[in-house]
């Protein structure tokens, strides 16, 4: 069975992923009554076990969740902060968790100091953030997907110092370091980019990783990627086109794959209503390769959702409906992280203001207040907080 997952940009309305509501940064005490729901699911694959999930692992999942309904949270990360409020939340939410690296966020893992040449620091700072994955997922108790985002034409050096990680991991644990990765090649043409995937795909296949693709485009601005003014017409995805690219991808050995096929989404933060998602384009699409392959089975995609902010939760469940296995969330939990330092700050406002004297007294010290662990953490619970309203809104809760 192949996987193929699209974050599609869709046709004028139908179901959308809408950024959960406010999220009270205050609120930071993560008990599962927050987000108890009746557990409704079958269960989980005997493949499937705590820590970093790959090769059939990861197959058996992505299918679990395209049968049972839900999709996983696949957040962008910059540090061990926000990889471990990652984590934490789904080990309070109850599901699995996808952990994604950026070319960007790879660099900031390293330092903004280490020499990036030829991608050196985001190559190295995505091999450390993923051993430091590999080393503590176990201890959450929950499946954890290690992932690569948005990789241009431009950036495959990038890819190709992965590349070689996981190659090296492969021979000395018999598994490779990540579980999968992206290419982001829509803005080439059709044939093109599915070429260059496909030679990527040979690699992968040898390894056990799966292949993210994307096709169309995703608007906005994210991380180094600046859609911001592209054509209109970009943003929808045709069935024609996900059928030959999994035509193409399908003729390699042990091939599995997602593909992000654009139905209107958009990177960044917009408000409710302000984006014009189509859900019904991953549903058709879905209808068109079923006729094609006629095998029986109504979702041969597994479909991938890029840039949710200011989608309705309906039209993010509808597209569920359609195959999407996985969410992409950043920009929601960027300001998470940011929102629960703020309001640390602010409660304790009077004891940040020196290293000694507060409102308990001139000579009292206030160690305990400035240490970065303190907001760091404040940080991480809200983080983590609005993952397991994420969670609940993509049916991923109480799943394992």
């Amino acid at each position: 069975m192949k996987l193929a997952t699209a974050a599609l940009l869709a046709v004028p309305a139908v179901a959308a992923f809408t950024p959960a509501t406010s999220f009270g940064v205050r609120n930071t005490a993560l008990k599962m009554s927050e987000v108890e729901t009746e557990k409704k699911v079958t269960p989980l694959p005997a493949s499937v076990k705590p820590g970093v999930v790959t090769g059939q692992a990861l197959k058996d999942l992505l299918s679990h969740a395209k049968e049972n309904g839900y999709a996983i949270p696949g957040v962008n990360i910059v540090g061990t902060s926000s990889i471990n409020a990652c984590m934490e939340a789904a080990k309070k939410y109850g599901g699995p968790i996808m952990v994604t690296f950026s070319k960007g966020g790879g660099q900031f893992i390293a330092g903004k100091a280490a020499d990036n040449t030829d991608d050196a620091a985001s190559i190295a700072g995505c091999i450390a953030g993923a051993l430091h994955v590999r080393q503590v997922a176990e201890l959450y108790g929950v499946p954890v997907v290690l992932h690569t985002d948005h990789c241009q034409k431009a950036w495959l050096p990038w890819m190709d110092g992965l590349v070689a990680a996981n190659q090296d991991y492969f021979e000395k644990n018999g598994e490779p370091l990540f579980s999968s990765h992206m290419l982001d090649l829509s803005e080439e043409p059709l044939e093109e980019n599915i070429a260059i995937c496909k030679e990527y795909m040979e690699k992968f296949a040898k390894m056990n990783i799966l292949l993210e693709f994307e096709l169309g485009v995703t608007g906005g601005e994210e991380d180094g990627v600046d859609n911001t003014d592209v054509d209109s017409s970009r943003l929808y995805t045709q069935p024609e086109e996900v059928y030959y690219s999994y035509q193409q991808l399908s003729e390699v050995e042990n091939a599995m794959f997602t593909c992000a096929a654009s139905f209107g989404n958009v990177h960044g933060v917009y408000a409710p209503g302000n984006v014009d998602l189509q859900p019904v384009i991953l549903h058709n699409t879905q209808s068109y390769i079923s006729e094609k392959l006629a095998n029986g089975d109504d979702k041969p995609m597994f479909f991938v959702f890029h840039g949710g902010s200011g989608s309705s939760v309906e039209d993010i469940q509808y597209a569920i409906e359609a195959g999407v296995i996985k969410m992409n969330i950043d920009t929601d939990t960027q300001w998470a992280f940011w929102d629960g330092i703020r309001a640390y700050e602010a409660t304790n406002h009077d004891y940040l203001q020196g290293q000694i004297g507060n409102p308990d007294g001139a000579d009292k010290p206030n160690k305990k207040y400035y240490d970065p662990r303190m907001s760091l953490r404040a940080g991480e619970e809200s983080m983590a907080a609005r993952l397991c309203k994420a969670a609940e809104d993509l049916n991923c809760v109480n799943v394992l």
